[in-house]
């Protein structure tokens, strides 16, 4: 789609708020929700590690954004670490929807209701460009994943599951 209704409104406006009105032309929506990596990967003809996933943990009751690669998943004992948190757990739904103003498969990297501590694995650091929900589980868009870091104002960490 080459229009801004392809992303969610909010995210729309996110976009346009930080100067990106030209990555609105690059969301592409699609028929069937794309709400694992692999349906997005599928979606966009992409490797599944382009997939950029936004997942929401409590760090001590305190949601944290994990921007992960779509073929990987999340150590939580080193984002445990990474924070310095006695507890980290995957974040319930309700807390997911409260935190970022999304639903679980099309949280965006950026854009969300309230402002949460943001950690990028820098496995996404592998791709020229990275493909991210545009805040719908039917849109994503693509981004070069440095910018993706900068606009989420993540700290890039090495936080994938059988990295040492």
């Amino acid at each position: 789609m080459t229009n801004d209704t392809a992303a969610h409104p909010r995210f729309a406006e996110a976009l346009r708020a930080q100067g990106l009105d030209d990555l609105l032309t690059h969301v592409r929506r699609f028929p069937e929700a794309t709400r694992t990596a692999a349906e997005a990967a599928a979606a966009v003809g992409c490797e599944l590690s382009q997939i950029c996933k936004s997942l929401i943990f409590a760090a001590d009751g305190v949601p944290v954004l994990v921007l992960m690669d779509g073929a990987s998943r999340v150590d939580v004992d080193l984002v445990r670490a990474e924070l310095g948190a006695a507890k980290v757990t995957r974040a319930k739904a309700e807390v997911v929807r409260e935190a970022t103003g999304y639903a679980i498969g099309g949280v965006p990297p950026f854009g969300h209701v309230t402002r949460t501590r943001v950690l990028a694995d820098r496995s996404l650091l592998a791709h020229d460009v990275v493909w991210a929900a545009a805040g719908t589980p039917f849109s994503v868009f693509p981004i070069a994943p440095e910018d993706l870091v900068a606009r989420a104002g993540a700290i890039l960490v090495d936080v994938r599951e059988g990295t040492s």
